[in-house]
């Protein structure tokens, strides 16, 4: 079982644009405060790496990986590759691709990925040598091609746009190999990406997910119970 929490960055109830994580670490942004870090490493049990991607906090949008690697986008520095390297014991590649918002065309654990259309030729060998999935495939979901920004999966569950019909959510299903449901964060967003940050041990979600939103998350990831979050 694991833990949800609501969270906040800042006041910023979009938290999934600043961290990012995985069952071995978590990534958050440079500037984020003690109580964010101490939030992120009691919820999701992992030890947690304060960093910049480009000389910018927007960790989630521009990192993707699973528990077998992690890919940065080309803009990253080579003084915020060094730090990551020495901070975290993981595979770590740069996508040498136009894209550069890895985490919003990108969905992936450690089964398979998804991947953006028109990313797909340029990312799909780096991703099935880093990351270690059994397959990528390309796609779009509930008519977004960006399909890292509408969904979450781990290892547990996935949770997607709520604009997604029931034949992608089987698809999702199958692929991923884990149960897939629609939902929203944040009081009735569909991009999932941006209010949610997890692993198989916790969820956060932004602190103006609703009860009844965290209820749904808390079904479909086997969430023993939650706490009432912080606002930080």
């Amino acid at each position: 079982m694991v833990v949800i929490e609501r969270l906040g960055f800042k006041g910023n109830p979009n938290i999934g644009i600043y961290a990012f994580a995985t069952d071995r670490y978590a990534v958050v942004s440079y500037d984020a405060d003690d109580k964010f870090c101490r939030s992120v490493a009691r919820v999701l049990q992992v030890p947690v790496v304060k960093l910049s991607i480009g000389d910018t906090g927007l960790i989630g949008v521009f990192l993707i990986g699973n528990n077998n690697g992690l890919l940065l986008p080309s803009i990253v520095k080579e003084y915020e590759v060094l730090e990551l390297k020495k901070s975290v014991d993981t595979n770590i590649a740069i996508a040498k691709s136009r894209f550069t918002a890895l985490g919003n065309i990108c969905l992936v654990n450690d089964r398979a990925a998804l991947l953006h259309p028109e990313a797909y030729g340029e990312l799909k060998q780096v991703v099935l040598d880093v990351l270690g999935v059994e397959v990528v495939e390309k796609g779009v979901i509930a008519g977004f091609s960006t399909v890292g920004s509408i969904a979450f999966v781990n290892s547990v569950a996935g949770i997607v746009h709520p604009e997604a019909s029931d034949s992608e959510v089987e698809f999702l299903t199958n692929l991923f190999n884990v149960p897939f449901d629609v939902g929203t964060v944040n009081f009735g967003v569909g991009f999932i990406k941006s209010g949610l940050v997890g692993n198989s041990r916790g969820i956060l979600v932004g602190d103006r997910t609703t009860g009844p939103e965290i209820l749904r998350i808390s079904k479909l990831f086997g969430v023993a119970g939650h706490g009432r979050g912080k606002d930080i």
